[in-house]
């Protein structure tokens, strides 16, 4: 039997029309759909099926979209992977998914606390407008020099997602992330902005903290049942303080999925990985940080299937 690593995604994957088959093929994801509507008080299941697209990609709407989708996809797979599940790990919102699939965090508790960090970050990025762009490429200098000389010039910029090699994303004031983007092409790279409501994993997002902290703090959260391996660190975490301590933090540092996933692959060299949620975007990061490892997409019902014949072959 195989070691399964689980890695749940964030924001940007999201896409009308998610999780409607798996919901109609598998009562165990439908219920937990279900069970979001009654937790938010709103049809989210109808936004995730149904879109429109503008109104399921606002941020307080893709987190619990996200975080269900992928809740779902564990609920159906739960009964015959759960034994193998050695570790995981969640980009940015998908972290919180991870501690819920750990129980960690009861999924009603978890649905409310990402629609409040999401409204809470659309609220930042109001208050402190920002932006985010992709670098891509290889860089004649690194980018933690640009953010700064950028910053120096024209506005707080970071690093902001360290997504596999030659992907980083970076986020601050509009101003700064322009003047980043022009020392990138000057360095060799790419840099393309990216359609967000504020700049996430930022500084300009420390007007969410306080009502994140208070969110966090009233949270029933366990230790988990497998190692999450944290954002802010690429580290294993158990211990339920730390992880609320951590996923605090992640609000406004850089998420360092390429370091967590080398950590994954080098304490599980023949894991599967298996991303929990819509779309394929983990799966190709993972294939570009550890080019033989094994990674299957688990979000609609054929792909469901073809997990269970996998790990039953």
């Amino acid at each position: 039997m195989p070691n399964v690593v689980l890695l749940f995604p964030g924001q940007g994957s999201q896409a009308p029309g998610m999780g409607k088959d798996l919901a109609a093929r598998y009562p165990a994801a439908r219920e937990v759909f279900e069970a979001a509507n009654a937790a938010l008080g709103v049809p989210l299941s109808l936004l995730a099926f149904e879109g429109p697209a503008d109104e399921l990609t606002l941020t307080h709407n893709a987190q619990p979209a996200l975080l269900t989708h992928g809740a779902a996809a564990w609920a159906a797979v739960r009964d015959a992977i759960g034994a193998m599940v050695v570790a995981a790990a969640g980009h940015s919102l998908g972290e919180f998914t991870a501690y819920h699939a750990s129980d960690a965090l009861p999924f009603a508790e978890a649905v409310r606390l990402v629609r409040r960090r999401g409204e809470l970050m659309l609220e930042a990025g109001r208050k402190r407008p920002g932006a985010m762009a992709a670098v891509l490429g290889t860089l004649a200098r690194p980018i933690e020099d640009i953010c700064h000389e950028a910053s120096e010039d024209a506005g707080v910029v970071v690093p902001a997602n360290y997504n596999c090699p030659g992907q980083i994303v970076i986020s601050g004031e509009s101003m700064g992330v322009d003047r980043a983007m022009e020392l990138v092409k000057l360095a060799g790279g790419k840099a393309k902005k990216l359609n967000v409501s504020g700049a996430f994993h930022s500084p300009l997002m420390e007007f969410a903290v306080a009502g994140l902290s208070s969110a966090l703090d009233l949270a029933h959260l366990a230790d988990a049942r497998f190692p999450i391996y944290a954002n802010v660190n690429a580290q294993p975490v158990n211990d339920a303080a730390l992880a609320r301590r951590l996923l605090l933090e992640q609000l406004t540092s850089p998420v360092q999925w390429t370091r967590a996933i080398e950590s994954i692959a080098l304490r599980h060299p023949r894991a599967l990985f298996v991303e929990m949620g819509p779309g394929t975007v983990l799966k190709g990061l993972v294939k570009k940080i550890v080019p033989d490892a094994t990674v299957l997409s688990c979000g609609t019902g054929a792909e469901v299937d073809a997990l269970l014949a996998e790990v039953n072959a």
